[in-house]
């Protein structure tokens, strides 16, 4: 570059930074004569003040008052418990060394190479409840079962060794104690849970994920829920407090700080909060914990029925002009149902003279009434009402089901159906019985028989409430039904009997 044109291009430079000193300060005092700089900005001692709060409305604060109250009032009586369980399992040979595995092939255990078994502690975190002075605490059956060791930490950090007093698997409810007789323990108080409403407010407390002492804030969602899966006995209390892993065994209170229920489950895609919790409610966990203190287990009543929620469409498709009752699916042989004369098909409407508005209400009416006892039942039969006397007797072990495998189809195309005869085999195989119904061996995805829960293994036993034998029984029967306004089906599968409807749409 030529000694001019670089003497050019710094001339320019400085014209630039010169002007641009200039027209800072214009711009800062653009508007004030010249000579004169912007005044030093004041602010006096109550304009200095950041705006005043708004007012919490006074019925949000009172909300948030008796929250705090709760809380101060249960959390005390609200335990972690840590219980740890000695289990064994098979070591590989030369440990777990993956260049010996290799070379011997396989993995651990694979044609008799185990190595030898060894033991490790597994651990487990949950919550419970203390009920008494005593030292009795209400939780979970999932938390302590088969624990080997069982440590109780209270709020204020003191710890014990807790013993189970019984449990009761049908209900998830469980009773431990622990020893703490020089101490005086803080009691959580039951509630009745039979006055709880959809919308009241409830707090869950517990350990969720090991951080003893949460306090999670909801409603009540749900009550009465059933058919979750989760136990045998099921009418859960549905929360969309948080609960979480941990939070099992602890309470769910309401606002006057009574205990309402027992949190025992979550409903979760991802195995945490989704806002779907189940609860055990209090009255039912009293009971199961009452019985226990007074015998060890719990001892239940039982009719020998299988029994079904009777859904809209199975009332119109059974004929029936009741929603309201439970629907007997299926009689057990030799059970007392029998000997008193009931069927499948049966709806009872009251128990002792209390109305039957769903399965639940049978099922939990007859658990709790004491064996021998002789109860009255009120059914509609074939839209006729009659009255049947019947002695409940104990509830025996539950049975064992059957295993389903596929045996050789006949097709009905338009149900999306392979069935078939029960042979000797096959009924061995499947646990039922030669000529007792026809074997469902396929359903036809996005048929008929899909869309009506129909599944490989079931056995249908009754068409329209005729009796099926033979394939060809079916076939006719099915000839003599209307799809369009829907057939029902007795099914069995395993050692359970359901009704189905199965209907063109």
């Amino acid at each position: 570059m030529s000694y001019g044109r670089l003497l050019a291009v710094l001339v320019l430079a400085l014209g630039i930074i010169v002007l641009a000193g200039v027209a800072v300060p214009i711009l800062m005092n653009k508007g004030l004569p010249s000579g004169e700089h912007a005044p030093a900005v004041t602010l006096s001692a109550a304009e200095a003040k950041p705006d005043p709060l708004p007012a919490i409305p006074p019925e949000v604060n009172q909300i948030s008052e008796a929250c705090r109250a709760v809380a101060k009032r249960v959390k005390p009586a609200v335990v972690a418990i840590g219980v740890s369980q000695t289990v064994e399992q098979p070591s590989a040979p030369f440990g777990a060394d993956e260049f010996f595995r290799r070379f011997f092939g396989g993995e651990p255990g694979e044609n008799g190479r185990e190595g030898p078994t060894r033991k490790f502690q597994r651990q487990g975190l949950g919550s419970g409840v203390i009920v008494d002075t005593d030292g009795y605490i209400l939780t979970n059956n999932h938390v302590v079962a088969e624990a080997d060791e069982i440590m109780v930490r209270l709020a204020d950090g003191r710890e014990f060794k807790a013993k189970v007093v019984g449990t009761d698997p049908p209900t998830d409810i469980a009773v431990i104690r622990i020893d703490a007789k020089a101490v005086r323990l803080p009691v959580a108080q039951l509630g009745n849970s039979d006055k709880v409403e959809v919308g009241d407010l409830v707090l869950a407390i517990g350990s969720p994920f090991g951080l003893e002492q949460t306090v999670t804030f909801g409603i009540i969602s749900a009550i009465g829920r059933a058919g979750v899966g989760i136990t045998d006995y099921e009418n859960f209390l549905q929360t969309d407090a948080a609960i979480n892993p941990g939070n099992s065994g602890g309470p769910l209170v309401d606002m006057r700080g009574q205990v309402i229920g027992v949190n025992t489950a979550i409903a979760s895609r991802s195995g945490g909060y989704m806002g779907v919790g189940f609860s055990v409610p209090v009255n039912l966990a009293a009971e199961v914990m009452k019985r226990i203190r007074e015998t060890g287990k719990v001892v239940r009543g039982w009719l020998g029925v299988g029994i079904q929620r009777l859904t809209p469409e199975l009332a119109e498709s059974l004929k029936l002009k009741t929603e309201e009752g439970a629907l007997i699916s299926q009689v057990f042989e030799g059970g007392p149902a029998v000997k008193a004369g009931l069927k499948a098909g049966d709806v009872v409407l009251e128990y002792d003279g209390k109305p039957v508005k769903a399965s639940y209400d049978l099922q939990s009416a007859v658990a709790w009434t004491k064996p021998g006892t002789q109860s009255t039942l009120a059914i509609l039969r074939d839209g006729k009402r009659m009255t049947l006397k019947v002695e409940v007797e104990e509830r025996p072990a539950q049975p064992q089901m059957a295993r389903a495998e596929k045996v050789a189809p006949a097709e009905l195309k338009d149900l999306g159906l392979q069935v078939s005869d029960l042979t000797a085999e096959t009924a061995q195989r499947y646990g039922y019985r030669v000529g007792q119904g026809v074997l469902i061996t396929d359903v036809g995805s996005g048929s008929l028989a899909s869309r009506a829960n129909l599944k490989r293994g079931m056995l249908i036993l009754e068409v329209a409430r005729q009796r099926v034998a033979s394939v060809a029984e079916l076939r006719q029967a099915m000839k003599k039904a209307d799809l369009a306004k829907g057939i029902p089906l007795l099914v069995r599968s395993g050692d359970r009997e359901t009704f189905v409807v199965l209907r063109k749409r």
